[in-house]
């Protein structure tokens, strides 16, 4: 591979009112930074185990992340060829 991009992604977690709450934030040399945001909480009965809620929470973020990042990609192939494409079905 003769050229090497780096792309971050940092998470926060953090806990409100019962909820487990993940921010995923992902910067690029070319973006400001695409932000997107998962949640978990526990259902009545359910045992509390907090590593659980953080990868549920995680997740989701990052699912939120990724969607957010094709239809950015979408856009950018839409504004060079002029035809609308959908790379969420694949």
């Amino acid at each position: 591979m003769a050229t090497r991009r780096y792309w971050a992604v940092d998470i926060i977690i953090g806990e409100r009112d019962g909820e487990t709450l993940a921010d995923a934030r992902l910067t690029t040399h070319a973006t400001s930074g695409l932000r997107a945001a998962g949640r978990a909480h526990l259902r009545p009965g359910e045992v509390d185990v907090p590593e659980v809620g953080d990868e549920i929470a995680v997740g989701r973020a990052l699912h939120h992340l990724a969607d957010r990042l094709l239809d950015v990609a979408a856009a950018d192939i839409e504004y060079l060829t002029d035809e609308s494409v959908d790379l969420r079905s694949r």
